[in-house]
């Protein structure tokens, strides 16, 4: 619906009669009661209690509206062309995966050498390490997860 230059949202309904009735919210633009689906709504009020408010829709709306449909129809696209670069190139799925489970068992050697150093300074008296090094923080570092 139109009114004075905005798109008049007024929703979906689950039967005609609710739509209908959202319709004759026109009230608030000051149509004709014959012009009504159901003239015996007899006030404003009454029109405002049967059917919600309604939203109106503006330039920015629409604007915002386009940017996401932009994205995701990029999104969409992507999806498509992963799908189909799996399927044509399966070695290179299984080689991505080994890639992440190296790159896992790399980070948590790497761990498991800083905690070491860590304790190692620890036990040491003669340590160079300054009380606020932030390496002594190592010590408390997890060596058994895979988070990292």
């Amino acid at each position: 619906m139109r009114a004075g230059g905005f798109r008049l949202t007024l929703g979906t309904y689950n039967t005609p009669e609710l739509a209908a009735r959202a319709y004759d919210a026109a009230w608030r633009f000051r149509r004709p009661r014959r012009d009504m689906n159901f003239p015996d709504v007899e006030s404003l009020e009454e029109a405002e209690f049967l059917a919600p408010t309604p939203c109106l829709v503006d330039d920015e709306d629409r604007r915002r509206h386009r940017q996401v449909q932009r994205r995701i129809a990029i999104a969409e696209h992507d999806e498509e062309l992963m799908r189909q670069w799996r399927a044509q190139f399966p070695n290179d799925v299984d080689n991505t995966d080994a890639f992440f489970a190296d790159l896992r068992a790399h980070r948590r050697s790497h761990r498991r050498h800083r905690r070491a150093v860590a304790e190692f300074e620890l036990d040491n008296p003669n340590t160079t390490w300054a009380d606020n090094d932030p390496r002594w923080e190592d010590i408390w570092t997890e060596t058994t997860s895979d988070d990292e």
